[in-house]
């Protein structure tokens, strides 16, 4: 049987990206996954693990353009959605676009923007617009932010504001690899084998094509209420204090989506719906101070919610 189209996208950029990162083929398929759905990804782990390594195998995967945004604090919310400059020749004023226009924009290390510049690219990617004296820009499609963030060394940086966090699609951490998996990475540091090396192995049509045909994926009404469920589930859990909004859910069943084109379906299953569960939910949980004192963890209280909710009978 051929596999369907947005499959062979999935493999062609995951093939190109497992070239340079080695050892974390389930971090790389749900990072895919996210491109497929058009939802914007969060990588956050510590430095060293490869988080902009990833972020820029994934871009220079995909054809069309792509921009890098290096966040710090003096970049001003200008150089991410443009600026209207006065051209004296012309005599009139001409908007110049900043770093957002583009089909995969980086947005490297995100938390040292100020929180006014993270607040200007955070609406760009809810909105897929630039408002500017009065006058809309459309930002290109598909258009698919990949942010990186490091949670420690929070001196000179600002924390993402919870209540944006569900802009992003997804969180995911790349971990620490194993020993073969490092040998492997050291090897290839060796060999001069970089993200440079990488070139656009799937064209604008052919992922245009690709997350339609994801958006249409198969969801069975039985496998739609159980991922509503689970997002329920995180609201009445004792120790969050907001769980995820009717947005998290829709970014739930639309990531199963993409993970079930990942595994050559076009319909869902549960299993689907579990293997988003953490990095679609956990990152727009917000906890009670009694659990952040306790130092529960967002995850922790997905896989709850998970063993407690009931898995339907009919699937697929």
């Amino acid at each position: 049987m051929t596999p369907p189209k947005s499959t062979l996208v999935y493999q062609a950029i995951a093939d190109n990206v497992q070239r340079v990162v080695r050892g974390k083929p389930e971090v790389v398929r749900l990072a895919v996954a996210a491109l497929l759905a058009e939802g914007h990804l969060l990588l956050e782990d510590v430095p060293g693990l490869g988080k902009t390594t990833l972020a820029r195998c994934l871009a220079r995967s995909v054809g069309g353009t792509w921009k890098r945004i290096q966040f710090t604090p003096d970049l001003l919310p200008g150089d991410v959605t443009g600026v209207m400059v006065y051209h004296q020749n012309a005599e009139r004023f001409e908007f110049h676009p900043g770093g957002i226009f583009a089909n995969v924009v980086l947005a490297d290390e995100i938390n040292r923007g100020t929180p006014k510049t993270q607040s200007a690219l955070l609406e760009v990617m809810s909105e897929r617009r630039v408002t500017v004296d009065s006058v809309v820009h459309e930002v290109p499609r598909p258009f698919l932010v990949v942010a990186t963030q490091n949670p420690i060394e929070m001196e000179g940086t600002y924390r993402l504001p919870e209540a944006q966090l569900d802009r992003f699609l997804m969180r995911l951490s790349v971990g620490y690899p194993d020993l073969s998996s490092e040998v492997l990475v050291v090897m290839s540091d060796c060999a001069q084998v970089s993200a440079d090396d990488l070139t656009a192995v799937v064209g604008i049509p052919e992922l245009e094509a690709a997350i339609a045909e994801v958006r249409a994926a198969h969801i069975d009404l039985a496998v739609c209420e159980y991922a509503v469920r689970i997002a329920a589930g995180t609201r009445e859990h004792a120790a969050v204090r907001w769980g995820a909004s009717p947005r998290g859910s829709i970014a739930l069943v639309r990531a199963a989506q993409a993970v079930a084109a990942t595994d050559g379906r076009l319909f869902v299953t549960p299993d689907d719906i579990k293997a988003v569960a953490e990095p679609v939910l956990a990152h727009r949980l917000v906890l009670t101070p009694d659990a952040e004192l306790g130092q529960r963890q967002p995850a922790s209280v997905v896989a709850e919610v998970l063993d407690a909710v009931a898995v339907p009978v009919t699937a697929g």
